[in-house]
């Protein structure tokens, strides 16, 4: 009880990036993970630093890789995602494009689905709140709408406003998260956020196929009680595991998507599902098993994102880039059939 209260003390009821703790957080659980974590980030800082001393933009590579998959520190996160995602070297290639964009044409539709947007976007984080100076909203507007002008077959659609939120709080910088958004939506996950979602309903058929493939029983019963996988894990895709996950979780499998592109998140996905897949088959009905796929997302399993990330890199087997094309090419024919 009394380590319990010390620990109460000792953890700050906002994180480093803003969000309010909620009510029932476990102070004394996140203390013992935080300690232990803090030794991994303090040893992967020191080898971050030497290997980007002297360095220009930061490029792919072997070694680049390894490193990202064991965490990059905050203080490099910006300058290694726009590098290995190609976003700086566009950034580079188009000065002043973002500040032209801003200046653009008005388009009230455009405008209006922004700023309903607004208030639902990180409530509990207090860096975003209309009382905060400077109040982030104003940033993330201006971010959305230079994308939708930029991207006028996406213009907006409700998730964007999160994945771009998570890219202010990493770079605190306007530019650099727009062309980070721009990596995500245009090169990484095409037609995620386009009028018809084609990109994201074919990610979430392959899901499906490739958990029939390595957890059976799963999917049986998924198709015994008529739940369809984007009733459970639409939000997973749509929001990157923004506002499912811890953010420190988050933000270690976006080092990975920036880099490996979108095979990640197949492997996040099925690791929650491999990792609980007793818990899930205890479901009973639709309504149960789509809160077990909620109860999931949280807990120690996902708040410890050290082992976390080493377990979606072992944990869902083999997946090649050319199981996933194959996937991907067969459920968009079959969702294009269907109309």
């Amino acid at each position: 009880m009394e380590s319990a209260r010390r620990a109460q003390d000792r953890v700050p009821r906002v994180d480093p990036y803003g969000f309010e703790r909620p009510e029932d957080f476990d102070d004394a659980a996140y203390e013992e993970f935080a300690s232990a974590y803090l030794v991994v980030l303090t040893r992967r800082a020191l080898k971050w630093s030497k290997l980007l001393k002297g360095r220009g933009r930061v490029q792919r590579s072997g070694t680049v890789k390894r490193y990202i998959r064991k965490g990059v520190p905050l203080e490099h996160r910006a300058r290694v995602w726009l590098g290995v995602s190609g976003a700086q070297a566009q950034m580079d290639q188009n000065p002043g494009y973002y500040q032209r964009l801003l200046q653009g044409e008005h388009n009230d539709r455009l405008e209006e689905a922004i700023r309903t947007d607004m208030n639902r976007t990180f409530p509990d984080n207090v860096k975003f709140r209309k009382s905060a100076d400077p109040c982030l909203q104003n940033t993330l507007y201006n971010v959305l709408l230079a994308y939708g002008r930029h991207n006028q077959a996406v213009g907006y659609c409700q998730g964007m406003n999160f994945v771009a939120g998570y890219l202010i709080l990493v770079t605190k910088s306007e530019e650099e998260a727009f062309w980070l958004l721009d990596a995500l939506v245009g090169r990484i996950l095409p037609d995620y956020y386009s009028p018809a979602m084609l990109g994201l309903k074919t990610d979430q058929e392959v899901l499906g196929e490739l958990v029939r493939t390595k957890l059976p029983a799963v999917a049986a019963l998924m198709d015994g009680h008529g739940v369809l996988w984007p009733l459970v894990v639409s939000r997973w895709f749509i929001c990157l595991f923004v506002d499912i996950l811890p953010v420190e979780t988050v933000l270690r499998i976006w080092d990975c998507l920036f880099n490996e592109g979108s095979k990640i998140i197949f492997r996040v996905a099925l690791t929650l599902i491999k990792q609980h897949q007793a818990f899930i088959l205890e479901g009973t009905s639709m309504v149960d098993i789509c809160e077990r796929f909620k109860a999931i997302t949280r807990g120690s399993f996902v708040t410890e994102c050290h082992t976390f990330m080493q377990k979606i890199f072992s944990e869902p087997g083999s997946l090649s880039t050319a199981t996933i094309s194959r996937l991907r090419a067969s459920c968009r024919a079959r969702l294009l059939a269907q109309g």
